[in-house]
């Protein structure tokens, strides 16, 4: 008989093997976990596990601040979603791979809904080469710890355009400045600065696995804009990313977002997947 349970340090070795399968999906949770194991409170949430039947770990629901799902199919995403109804709304998002999603949302919306946003088709790209069409900015470099104060504008200003809220709520920003500067000593922060010191473009590398890592919070100024910044900064970071950090590059972006998708696909990166995000 199928079964879910919280998983314990000890299932560690079978969780990774689950999260190994996609590397490039699973990133985020791969991250996660083989940073620092499966004990809810390093890990910032419980993990659930879908045992089949035969009593085998066939999926998995990392459970924090954001709902993860990770290789589940049908049966495991009814079981979430049950367990997730019983417990109630703790994550400020779900995410996660878009039929799975959409399948364990359309489950829940009853009891979780209405989210402030459902955005039900967000392409996951990869590429595993440099761009072979689009020159790197030679003036996109790593963040220095001195610079979180002059980045953390860029941030927030990021933050709001994509997700529609301020990461300041609520405990005036502490944990995300905290995070932003936990990548900035990571070697994860890139930005090109202008002559007057400010960010004109920024990314960083946030999920990292030893198979591959994933791009986020790429943002340029708005009085940047239409220069090709973006283009030329991905590029940059992307080299980076595949000689220092991981075999594959990935990211995911809004499939109404055109202008990024474009320039994305000019520097390289194609389609291997879609995401899915409900926002609470």
């Amino acid at each position: 008989m199928a079964t879910t349970r919280v998983l314990e340090p000890a299932d560690l070795g079978e969780a990774l093997a689950v999260l190994h399968r996609d590397p490039v999906a699973n990133a985020f949770v791969a991250a996660r976990v083989e940073a620092v194991g499966l004990d809810p409170w390093r890990l910032g949430g419980e993990m659930w596990g879908w045992y089949d039947a035969d009593g085998v770990l066939d999926a998995l629901c990392y459970a924090g601040a954001n709902l993860v799902l990770v290789d589940a199919g049908p049966q495991a995403v009814a079981a979430f979603a049950e367990r997730a109804r019983r417990q109630g709304r703790r994550c400020s998002s779900i995410v996660g791979p878009a039929a799975a999603t959409a399948a364990f949302w359309a489950l829940l919306e009853r009891s979780w809904g209405p989210a402030r946003e459902v955005r039900a088709h967000q392409p996951l790209l990869a590429t595993s080469s440099p761009s072979a069409e689009i020159a790197p900015d030679p003036l996109v470099r790593r963040v220095r710890r001195d610079e979180v104060e002059t980045l953390m504008p860029a941030c927030v200003a990021m933050f709001i355009e994509e997700v529609g809220v301020s990461p300041l709520a609520g405990d005036g920003g502490l944990l995300y400045q905290a995070r932003v500067a936990e990548l900035v000593a990571a070697g994860r922060s890139f930005a090109r600065f202008g002559e007057d010191g400010q960010v004109v473009f920024k990314a960083e590398v946030g999920a990292v696995t030893a198979g591959a890592c994933q791009i986020q919070g790429v943002w340029v100024a708005p009085e940047h804009r239409g220069q090709g910044l973006s283009e030329t900064g991905m590029a940059a970071v992307l080299e980076a990313a595949l000689r220092e950090v991981a075999p594959v590059v990935s990211l995911y972006v809004n499939d109404f977002n055109l202008r990024a998708r474009a320039a994305y696909r000019r520097v390289g990166f194609r389609e291997v997947g879609a995401f899915m995000s409900v926002l609470f």
